[in-house]
């Protein structure tokens, strides 16, 4: 009886034409949305590759100097792009996606693609994350909204109760004929989907983000569900199709469109961030308080067992540039810390929004799991800074033993050869889960909580008339 009831529900479906315009619409443009962002990743990750090796060669062949020329000579690092970013390119067009790695300065990253957007980029970019968010789930409402209220209105609900099929046998059928419709509009949409995965990326990195699709697929399917539950309680609840629908479209209103933006100004307001200048004022007065170089000098030369610094066994500019360093490195800990953790403050009030919009907690699992989000960008900002300081410790460790020379010591590519290629690994699926516990906790409740509401609505407070 379950399954007769699902298979009429999608053979209603399948009838309806407004069902299969809608259908149609939504799977075009996720196609679509497929399409760009394979288009984005394939290009942007090559022109990563390129540049990155461009700027490992120009390191290379820079030619004899002196090591701290070298170190303000710099490299670039480049953020990685994991394939999920075709789905959901996350934070990624805000953050920047190169930062350039020198001495004496922690700098901020460039070639942010938002700045470069045009004035439509304000209505948001189309990608497969936005069609799953926003346009599935109105598609799920349209499929649903009158399973109850209309079957009651036509008359055909009291003759379906008084054939005595239990309640809870037509509720299930229901909701398997709603999953059922879905499944052909996104089956085909997650083939085409894993297609453009193995095609965009090496086996190796496919394989390597196959835990992450998996979470990133379960997470989806715990999204929609909550949305056929929700829609099918207030089918049944809602005294006609009509209300059913406009209820359920203030809903998707409120959790799309409202909620986001209402828990970022809020978030933005209770967390406060600095101004880019008051940030930068607040940086340049700390690091102009600089180290105590006569302390240094005393401690150096105490510690060589001399009494002078021309008796020093040692270059001591190298010394006073890694304690020049060490100071900078401290400044920069401290407020990029600072500034970092408000940021990820803001985040977790968003996250918590998750409880009266599963938005909020979808977009922050998809994000996390695609690799765009802010935790990650993090990750890879203290990476290449580390990377920055081992680099300037090379520097300046060598010219702290560079032998003394009349003219200036230079160094040539047998030192810039013994410093290592920048290479950053994105952190595993666990530490991913880990950070989105509360989003995956809340989206879990989300479908639990509105099929067992689903289910209470159909076998306890559905009326025939």
């Amino acid at each position: 009886m379950i399954s007769q009831i699902a298979k009429k529900e999608m053979l209603e479906m399948r009838r309806d034409g407004r069902f299969q315009v809608a259908s149609a619409i939504v799977l075009g443009l996720l196609l679509v949305s497929l399409g760009i962002g394979w288009q984005q990743y394939v290009s942007v990750n090559r022109q990563h590759e390129m540049a990155r090796a461009e700027t490992r060669e120009q390191w290379l062949s820079q030619g004899k100097k002196n090591p701290h020329s070298a170190a303000h000579y710099g490299v670039y690092a480049f953020k990685p792009k994991s394939p999920l970013s075709l789905v959901d390119r996350g934070a990624d067009q805000y953050t920047g996606v190169a930062v350039w790695l020198e001495a004496h300065k922690q700098n901020e990253f460039k070639y942010k693609p938002a700045r470069d957007a045009n004035t439509l980029a304000r209505f948001g970019d189309l990608t497969a994350s936005s069609v799953l968010q926003l346009l599935v789930p109105l598609l799920i409402i349209l499929m649903s909204f009158s399973s109850f209220a209309g079957e009651r209105e036509s008359g055909t609900l009291r003759l379906l109760l008084s054939m005595g099929i239990a309640r809870e046998k037509l509720a299930l059928g229901k909701a398997l004929g709603v999953a059922g419709g879905l499944g052909m509009l996104l089956v085909p949409a997650a083939l085409i989907g894993s297609a453009a995965l193995v095609l965009a990326s090496d086996s190796g990195s496919f394989v390597a983000n196959l835990p992450r699709l998996g979470w990133m697929t379960a997470s989806y399917l715990l999204y929609f569900a909550a949305f056929v539950g929700i829609s099918l309680t207030v089918s049944a609840l809602a005294k006609s199709a009509r209300l059913a629908l406009v209820c359920l479209l203030g809903f998707w209103i409120f959790n799309g469109l409202a909620a986001p933006r209402l828990f970022s100004d809020v978030s933005r307001t209770v967390h406060r961030t600095p101004s880019s200048f008051a940030f930068s004022q607040r940086m340049d007065g700390e690091l102009k308080k600089g180290f105590d170089g006569e302390a240094l000098k005393k401690k150096v030369m105490a510690q060589y067992g001399v009494t002078s610094m021309e008796a020093l066994p040692v270059n001591f500019l190298g010394i006073s540039l890694k304690a020049g360093e060490d100071h900078g490195n401290e400044v920069y800990d401290k407020l990029y810390s600072e500034l970092w953790d408000t940021f990820e403050a803001q985040n977790r009030l968003q996250q918590q929004g998750g409880v009266v919009a599963p938005l909020m907690a979808m977009r922050s699992v998809s994000m996390g799991l695609s690799g765009t989000d802010f935790a990650q960008f993090r990750d890879f900002s203290v990476a290449a800074e580390k990377y920055r300081r081992v680099l300037n410790d090379a520097m300046n460790d060598d010219l702290k033993n560079s032998p003394k020379t009349e003219g200036p010591y230079m160094a040539d590519e047998k030192l810039w050869s013994k410093v290592p290629e920048f290479a950053y690994v994105m952190p595993e699926v666990n530490v991913v889960l880990g950070q989105q516990a509360w989003s995956l906790g809340l989206l879990v409740l989300w479908a639990l909580g509105a099929t067992g509401m689903a289910g209470w609505a159909a076998t306890r407070r559905l009326r025939a008339e």
